[in-house]
């Protein structure tokens, strides 16, 4: 398998790179921001979910990279200033002032960021980005970051518990023609790759992120003949060296017969058969007979690949009914997070600069307590012990934290966790950008090495699919009290 090179062409051939991609209310709010002559005010806002996805015990971050490219490639053009100035209200008269988009058409950002890098796990509450900077560039990028990182960390998280469930056999992402919409299919196979699977069928992915791609053949190459033994002996001919053969268009263990056939005929010729594809029916009982017929005819190195509308539960059934199946192809149910099919990330103000140079908390209150934001500037402390991953504590770096730390649940306080002094950390958040300058550029070897040592790092009880023990993952202490007071300072 080739390397996950960095191997980007401008990713506007696909999806423009235009602060446009934002809702309404953004530009309202920063026009708002100007005329109130608070644009500049320094602020921070984190990035975050409440619930991890899929009911499991943690999620995998993606999508920085991406939205750094964003980010790098934020300017209002003239035809994005054009289009706003034409913008009406009800009353007939400009949405915006001249003066306002000539600000937008003059606007750098000036935006330091630190994140989770990508295939680190993350865990409900715990920021996956701090934006610090003037108000009005932290709230006009808030949309697209949310749409980037939600995504991408959703599906990475997806295909981490997918290949989980294949124990070590390779996953492929066969997703795209259901995918949503073209980036949706875009993004979601670079995703999954972060979270562990092997290629993809998706060839402009391979060409934007340098993923390997795979694929077989369809049915209808089957049905373009007469006879299936023809169809597989003519394939072959065309792909000697890369061929499974689909074999299930009509009677499948009949299909397997013929696929030996053209193996044969392939051997003969000095080539190998790389695979079968199963499609349908009872995938245990099929790729258990298949492999029978395969070692007999003297093929056990051929490949048994499954798909049909896999996910991560059938797939650990599948293994559980010792299903013969080397290679598992994934489309709809990976790429459309087709049991949770979104993230819940949000973006909350948390702090404010006043111009005696202090920071001043800030929270959005709800009637329940877990839904209140966290106020200050947030960071991740993530202790580790004999290498593995142990807790995580959620601090304001304007606070002390002590060496001996107590981690409180902030959805159940009762819940806590204490870090004996001098346990080994990192803390987790790594600068991205500064100023508006890119700090960093991962290619996808990373992120996907990173996941892997990061699952590797977690408790086996974590990584179950269903039941998965609670990860220790909350508030420092003293900011779950400064948070308390906070809270009843405002209500």
């Amino acid at each position: 398998m080739r390397s996950f090179e960095k191997a980007f062409i401008s990713r506007s051939n696909t999806t423009p790179m235009s602060p446009l991609q934002t809702d309404l209310y953004q530009l309202t709010m920063a026009a708002a921001y100007w005329q109130a002559g608070k644009a500049e005010q320094e602020s921070v806002f984190h990035l975050f979910f409440r619930r991890l996805p899929f009911h499991g015990g943690y999620a995998i971050a993606a999508g920085l990279n991406p939205a750094l490219d964003w980010l790098e490639a934020f300017r209002f053009s003239t035809a994005d200033l054009d289009y706003l100035a034409s913008l009406r209200t009800k009353a007939g008269r400009a949405l915006f002032q001249e003066k306002f988009l000539s600000h937008l058409g003059d606007l750098r950002l000036k935006l330091d960021i630190d994140a989770i890098p990508e295939g680190a796990a993350a865990f409900a509450h715990e920021p996956l980005l701090r934006v610090q900077g003037p108000i009005l560039h932290a709230q006009l990028v808030e949309t697209a970051l949310l749409n980037i990182i939600n995504f991408q960390t959703l599906i990475a998280t997806k295909a981490a518990r997918t290949c989980t469930a294949a124990a070590g056999a390779p996953v492929i992402e066969f997703g795209y023609r259901r995918a949503q919409g073209q980036d949706g299919a875009l993004s979601a196979s670079r995703a999954a790759v972060i979270g562990g699977c092997r290629g993809t069928s998706n060839v402009l992915a391979g060409q934007l992120y340098g993923v390997p791609i795979l694929g077989t053949h369809a049915h209808s190459w089957v049905m373009s003949f007469e006879d299936e033994a023809e169809a597989f002996d003519r394939y072959v001919e065309a792909m000697p060296d890369n061929s499974t053969l689909l074999v299930d268009t009509y009677d499948t263990l009949k299909g397997v017969d013929h696929a030996i056939a053209t193996a044969k005929k392939l051997r003969a010729q000095g080539h190998e058969l790389s695979g079968i594809r199963l499609d349908s029916g009872d995938l245990a009982w099929l790729s258990q007979q298949a492999r029978v017929k395969l070692d007999a005819a003297g093929f056990p190195e051929v490949k048994i690949v499954a798909s049909n509308d896999l996910d991560e539960h059938l797939i650990e059934s599948l293994r559980h009914q010792n299903a013969k199946i080397d290679i598992w192809g994934v489309g709809t149910n990976l790429v459309t997070a087709a049991d949770q099919p979104a993230l819940g990330g949000v973006y909350k103000l948390a702090a404010l600069r006043k111009d005696d140079g202090t920071w001043q908390p800030r929270i959005k209150l709800s009637e329940q307590t877990a839904k209140s934001s966290i106020p200050g500037r947030l960071q991740v402390r993530r202790f580790i012990q004999d290498g593995q991953l142990i807790g995580d504590a959620i601090y304001d770096i304007d606070r002390s934290i002590p060496e001996t730390v107590t981690i409180v649940d902030p959805a159940d306080p009762i819940r806590q966790k204490t870090i004996p002094a001098a346990t080994d950390f990192t803390d987790v958040l790594q600068p991205a950008m500064q100023g508006g300058r890119r700090l960093i550029t991962e290619n996808l070897d990373t992120a996907r090495e990173r996941c892997q040592q990061t699952l590797a790092s977690l408790h086996p009880g974590i990584l179950r699919l269903k039941n998965p023990h609670a990860y220790p993952a909350g508030l420092e202490a003293g900011l779950h009290q400064h948070r308390e007071q906070v809270l009843a300072q405002y209500r």
